[in-house]
């Protein structure tokens, strides 16, 4: 279990994390939501050890982290980590020694991601020659390669195209079903919502909502209700039940308080005209995000 107890970071007059407390149980994925600035790479730096807490205590099976079990970790930072001049192969085999692993096991895991990456060919390139995507990709494998049980990726789809992201979250779910703990942040809440079982989002240092997915939405109790129709449905933001109207094409999407309610809007709107949908859909991170910081995500 990683144990996170009452963690907050001050850099002088300002406050970075905020009395942060979280369990991050063996073998979950667990998302860090925030916007850029919100604490997610302090509270990492936090975890691995490479700053200290002002106050409060991170463990990792009631151990802090160094270099006594530091071989057991992965990170991916945000930023690019990797050397320019280097070729991918003398790189990540390099690493991957620095973690206890054999030379020709690492060579060998070497293969066998870049394979999975569609990547064989870029064995002996140097980084520099790489796009950002396939740099994001070595990088990656750099810290997965020695096989960690707790794995902590900042970011980790950023600068990827859409085929891309999907081979990394294929991975990371890989990885999960294999036994490993994992955390990621990301500011994209569609990655979280589909990837992670539990969750924190932080805003200005401060968690504002935590825990298992599914259990957040069902306290939210608000649900979202999308009808596509060519008629004009503006009259329903002042329907009862009808908390929020935002018209997109075809139709609208309404945050409701209830079930109940969109029954009373099928009655209400029947006979009208043609519905080409009305469907019930949970509401989403961003809308929960919205109510409890008073402010959109993005």
């Amino acid at each position: 279990m990683l144990h996170i107890d009452h963690v907050t970071k001050k850099f002088g007059d300002h406050t970075a994390v905020d009395q942060l407390s979280l369990e991050i149980n063996k073998g979950e994925l667990f998302g860090f939501l925030g916007a850029n600035g919100a604490g997610k790479t302090t509270t990492f730096r936090m975890i691995l050890g490479l700053i200290d807490s002002t106050k409060g205590s991170v463990t990792w099976n009631n151990d802090k982290i160094g270099y006594h079990n530091s071989q057991k970790i992965g990170y991916l930072p945000e930023e690019r980590g990797l050397y320019p001049k280097m070729r991918v192969k003398e790189q990540i085999v390099y690493l991957a020694r620095l973690r206890g692993m054999d030379k020709k096991e690492a060579e060998k895991e070497l293969k066998a991601w870049l394979v999975r990456f569609k990547v064989p060919d870029y064995e002996n390139k140097k980084v520099e020659e790489l796009s950002k995507g396939n740099q994001q990709k070595i990088q990656f494998i750099a810290s997965v390669i020695h096989k960690p049980e707790l794995l902590i990726l900042d970011e980790p789809f950023s600068g990827l195209d859409p085929v891309n992201v999907e081979l990394l979250k294929e991975a990371v779910t890989d990885l999960k079903n294999s036994g490993t703990t994992i955390v990621f942040s990301s500011h994209r809440m569609e990655h979280v919502e589909e990837l992670c079982e539990s969750l924190c989002i932080i805003h200005h240092g401060k968690p504002i909502v935590k825990g298992r997915l599914l259990e957040i939405k069902r306290a939210f109790g608000k649900k979202n209700l999308v009808i596509k129709s060519e008629m004009d449905l503006s009259e329903l933001k002042d329907f009862p039940g009808v908390v929020k109207l935002k018209t997109v094409i075809g139709g609208v999407i309404l945050q409701i308080e209830n079930e109940d309610v969109s029954q009373n809007i099928l009655q209400s709107i029947q006979g009208r005209g043609f519905i080409r949908q009305f469907s019930l859909e949970e509401p989403s991170l961003n809308d929960i995000f919205i109510e409890k910081a008073g402010a959109s995500f993005e």
